[in-house]
């Protein structure tokens, strides 16, 4: 039964939808502040080859992660600065930002006297559960085969959650979103409150791409996470803004990605079906997304906070 077709694809769409997870949840919480960062997919590569560099130099994936988490969040600094201190366009600077990533990793990629490209990582993530429990039918390989990024990024979501919806930090995180000058006049903060959200976020994403590099490709290559920052933002609009529908969003690109290996493996006459097409939607829906952001009336009919993408600025208070 582990080994059927639908068991063997909802496992590797886990897999797949983890850093997604992380990702989707950091651009939630960031957007939630009322700050658009388009400068995710930077903020994942740089995470990634950060991690990367990290445990192949010491050999620790827990200082791996810690180094991911902390690139992630320095890059972020910048959009945060760009776009609540100097209120440059957020677009412009998110894409700058991804830009600049992009060119950073493959640089540190192939920096140094033994550039990291080509050589796998010294450790990877492995299931925290192997053999016994882990091989029971369905229970086995859909909750007990992974490694402990998988279950973290559980915890994230529901913390996050929790924390957007049940606390009284969160409230305010929503009224800056909503109306950055009402939440000051109730005494919040409200430039404290936007850099420290989109630092968090900058930290998942470098976790996100963490994973990527870690578990899922640990050997170094110069893009080693696809267009996994474009889908989470994508991710951002089918959650609805909320962290818990991000992991069900998450796995549903997972099971996107790996349904093509799926169904060639079914036979005709969905073996037909070209890959590339297949391969094409989860972008397509990321462009789809895309144009939502644009639409100020759109975004807000899917739950958009009111401010997003908007500078604020206290004197025209």
């Amino acid at each position: 039964m582990n080994e059927s077709q639908l068991i063997l694809t909802i496992f590797a769409a886990i897999g797949l939808g983890t850093p997604l997870i992380f990702a989707t949840v950091g651009e939630i919480i960031t957007e939630r502040a009322g700050i658009l960062n388009l400068g995710v997919q930077g903020m994942m590569l740089v995470g990634a080859v950060a991690g990367f560099w990290a445990t192949f130099k010491t050999g620790s994936l827990t200082l791996g992660v810690v180094v991911a988490v902390i690139a992630g969040a320095a890059l972020s600094v910048i959009h945060a600065y760009a776009s609540i201190t100097l209120r440059v366009s957020q677009i412009v600077s998110g894409l700058a930002l991804t830009l600049f990533g992009t060119g950073l990793a493959s640089f540190l990629g192939r920096a140094g006297s033994e550039p990291l490209v080509g050589n796998p990582s010294r450790k990877v993530f492995e299931p925290l559960i192997s053999g016994g429990i882990a091989d029971w039918p369905l229970v086995g390989p859909l909750l007990l085969g992974h490694d402990i990024l998988v279950y973290l990024a559980w915890v994230v979501a529901a913390g996050a959650s929790y924390y957007l919806f049940r606390t009284r930090m969160g409230l305010s995180l929503r009224a800056v979103g909503e109306d950055p000058a009402s939440a000051e006049s109730a005494g919040v903060n409200v430039a404290w409150v936007r850099y420290a959200h989109v630092m968090a976020g900058g930290a998942l994403a470098g976790l996100g791409g963490a994973y990527f590099s870690l578990a899922l490709v640990p050997t170094w290559q110069d893009d080693p996470i696809g267009a996994a920052g474009w889908i989470a933002i994508a991710l951002v609009i089918l959650a609805s803004w909320r962290p818990g529908r991000a992991v069900f969003a998450a796995y549903l690109f997972g099971a996107a990605e790996r349904v093509q290996f799926t169904l060639q493996t079914i036979g005709e006459p969905w073996s037909n079906i070209p890959s590339t097409l297949l391969a094409m939607l989860p972008f397509l829906l990321a462009i789809i997304a895309m144009i939502v952001l644009t639409s100020g009336k759109r975004a807000r009919f899917l739950g958009a906070p009111a401010a997003l993408g908007i500078p604020y600025f206290r004197e025209q208070r």
